[in-house]
C-alpha cells in the first residue's frame, strides 16, 4: 500500500514539475507574454486570474529551479497521506497564497513559492493537530533542513521577493492541516478518524 501510493506520489510531482517547466519554455519563447497576461497584479479586476495561473509562471530558470526541487520533496511527502490530502493542501496553499497577493502584494506576482511555503508549513503542523508522533518526527526533520524558509514570511524590501506570496502560503498551508485533522473516534473506541484520503 504504501510503495503503491509513493509511486502515486513520485508521478504526480515529477508530471507537476514537468507542467511548470513546459509552462516556462512556452513563456520564455513568447518573450514571457504569459507574465504579463497571467501574473497576479494586486487590486486589480483583471490580474485576479492570477491567482489560479501565477503559481505556473516563472521569472527565469533559476526562479524555477528554487521552486522546483522543494516542491519535489514537499509534495511528495504530502501526498504519501492520500490525493485528497494533497490536493486539499496544494489548492488551499494556493488559492490562500493568491488572494493574499492580490489583495496585499505591491506589484506582478508570479512563481510557486507560496504553494512551496504551504506544503512546508502543512507538513510542519499537521502532526500537532493530529498527535502523531510520527508527522511530528518529520516536521521536526524538515524544521532542520528546510527551516530557513520561514524567514522569507517576512517583509523583505529592496527585493523582487513576495513575502506576502510566501506568508499567506503558509498561513494556506495551516489551515489545511486544521480541515483535514483527524477527528475523534465516537467514544469508547479509543481511535481516531481520518478526515479526508
Amino acid at each position: 500500500m504504501l510503495a503503491r501510493r509513493a509511486r502515486s506520489a513520485l508521478a504526480t510531482v515529477v508530471v507537476f514539475a514537468a507542467l511548470l517547466w513546459v509552462v516556462h519554455l512556452v513563456n520564455a519563447a513568447t518573450g514571457f507574454f504569459l507574465v504579463r497576461l497571467l501574473g497576479i497584479v494586486p487590486r486589480e479586476l483583471e490580474g485576479l486570474d492570477g491567482v489560479v495561473f501565477a503559481p505556473l509562471l516563472h521569472a527565469d530558470a533559476r526562479h524555477l529551479i528554487s521552486n522546483t526541487l522543494p516542491l519535489l520533496v514537499l509534495g511528495f511527502l504530502a501526498f504519501l497521506e492520500g490525493a485528497k490530502r494533497f490536493a486539499v493542501a496544494v489548492g488551499t496553499s494556493w488559492l490562500a497564497s493568491g488572494l493574499g497577493v492580490w489583495i496585499f502584494g505591491g506589484g506582478v506576482t508570479i512563481g510557486a513559492s507560496g504553494v512551496v511555503f504551504g506544503l512546508f508549513a502543512y507538513l510542519l503542523v499537521r502532526g500537532f493537530y493530529n498527535r502523531d508522533w510520527k508527522q511530528i518526527l518529520l516536521a521536526v526533520l524538515l524544521f532542520g533542513m528546510y527551516g530557513s524558509l520561514l524567514w522569507g514570511v517576512l517583509p523583505q524590501f529592496g527585493t523582487n521577493i513576495s513575502w506576502q506570496a510566501h506568508l499567506f502560503g503558509a498561513l494556506g498551508g495551516v489551515l489545511a492541516a486544521l480541515l483535514l485533522k483527524r477527528r475523534p473516534a465516537p467514544s469508547g473506541t479509543g481511535r481516531r478518524l481520518p478526515r479526508a484520503r
